[in-house]
């Protein structure tokens, strides 16, 4: 009780310390910092562009879902690779791993979910209640609310209507080596902190993955496109990282974690001013971004387009040891988004649940960047192309793609501010939003 009462205090005090950033009147949003200079953050938010994100997701989908253990998840890869080279990151990694299939259990689904090996996103459950009257439980400590549709995993192949991508698909997984890829930009003054923008690469369900999880695998390619090139300095250092094995349980960030949170803040070799793993200040895991069409009518279908009121979901995982720090996170990106973003705001939820920012939530702050929540939504089956052959770039349109290009923005914004951006040519880092990520909120042992 007294844990909860302390993250609610944290929880309201960000909430009232941190408003959205007001701009000076007549101003557009984002053009100037304090004193008329010109802001390097948003001189970087305009580097994006939507064309650049669909092609990088269009480039993405050719590998079909790049389930893990495949060749076409490796090809995936050595295109990411070839994408960060291009985008001006020469410093690229990979981390390798073993990976064996656990033992199959019964699974515990949540109330709503349908059963069975091909269970379809389709369908109607009914109300969020249960005959009690109480709301259905839903994962991450959330509850489930309104009309909840079936959700669940496709795994017939002949639910996939496309004969090529049907046989790009068909090649099972097998248990052996897996890698994450990762490459950094080096701070100038502080290269030992580092904060980590993230996505995941694998994707199920027989189709393309395009939302889970193109959709976030571009939008870490496009901010290595922004914040890579040579006129860019940062003082803390950023590692765009994407993860494999996220579809089979978190494997690929878990294995990261394991092999490298001892070596964090450690100068390799002593005087040699380099970090091979810097502190992490914070993570920002991008997991399925196009998609916020509301919540399923009573038949159990949704509106066709993007509703007008469509938010971006950044969620900190309150029972976590780290959430307090999290919180204010979460509310930087919310900060940023207000400055930065065009379309879609950001709603800031408790309930991060998985998704690879999860094996790090104990150790740094922690959040998630959705189209919808986690568990009260996505889970009640706001999203019907979740791992289904219907998550294919084709099935999207520009609203769509808009939602993920300002989660980009948003991102890229925050980022910039915390990590201390500045252009050459005298555009200096702006002051973030926040207080200093570095202090701490509350005990950090």
């Amino acid at each position: 009780m007294r844990r909860t009462t302390a993250l609610l205090a944290a929880f309201l005090s960000v909430a009232v310390a941190a408003p959205p950033v007001a701009s000076p009147a007549g101003a557009v949003p984002g053009n100037a910092a304090a004193g008329g200079a010109a802001d390097p953050v948003a001189t970087l938010v305009a580097r994006l562009d939507l064309e650049h994100y669909k092609q990088a997701l269009r480039g993405l989908v050719r590998f079909g879902d790049r389930r893990e253990g495949t060749a076409r998840n490796r090809a995936a890869l050595d295109w990411i690779e070839g994408q960060l080279r291009a985008a001006g990151c020469s410093d690229i990694e990979r981390l390798d791993y073993q990976y064996a299939p656990r033992p199959r259990a019964t699974p515990q689904a949540a109330p709503g979910a349908a059963r069975g090996p091909t269970a379809r996103a389709t369908g109607h459950e009914g109300e969020g209640r249960l005959a009690s009257g109480e709301r259905r439980p839903g994962v991450g400590g959330s509850r489930l609310r309104g009309v909840v549709a079936r959700t669940g995993v496709n795994e017939s192949p002949e639910a996939q209507p496309d004969a090529a991508l049907r046989a790009l698909d068909a090649e099972p997984s097998a248990p052996g080596l897996r890698q994450d890829i990762y490459c950094t930009k080096a701070g100038d003054s502080r290269p030992q902190e580092m904060y980590i923008v993230s996505a995941h690469m694998d994707g199920i369900g027989w189709g393309e993955a395009a939302n889970d999880d193109g959709s976030g695998v571009a939008l870490v390619l496009e901010l290595a496109r922004a914040l890579c090139q040579p006129d860019v300095h940062v003082a803390r250092s950023i590692r765009f990282v994407l993860w494999n094995n996220e579809e089979t349980g978190l494997d690929g960030s878990r294995a990261y974690v394991q092999q490298r949170a001892g070596l964090q803040g450690r100068e390799q070799p002593a005087g040699s001013g380099r970090y091979p793993e810097p502190l992490w200040l914070g993570v920002i895991q991008h997991d399925m971004l196009l998609y916020d069409h509301g919540m399923p009518r009573a038949d159990g279908t949704l509106p066709p387009r993007q509703r007008p009121e469509a938010d971006i979901n950044v969620e900190f995982q309150a029972d976590s040891a780290r959430a307090a720090d999290s919180i204010r996170l979460a509310f930087a990106l919310r900060a940023a988004n207000e400055r930065h973003a065009s379309d879609y705001p950001v709603a800031v939820g408790p309930h991060m649940t998985h998704t690879d920012s999860e094996p790090f939530m104990d150790i740094a702050p922690a959040v998630s960047v959705r189209e919808n929540e986690r568990g009260m939504q996505i889970g009640a089956g706001w999203d019907p192309r979740w791992h289904q052959p219907t998550d294919r770039y084709a099935t999207f349109d520009d609203d769509d793609f808009r939602l993920g290009l300002d989660a980009a923005r948003t991102t890229l914004a925050a980022v910039a501010q915390l990590a201390g951006a500045s252009l050459a040519g005298g555009q200096q880092p702006v002051t973030a939003p926040m207080a200093d990520p570095l202090e701490p909120v509350g005990d950090r042992r």
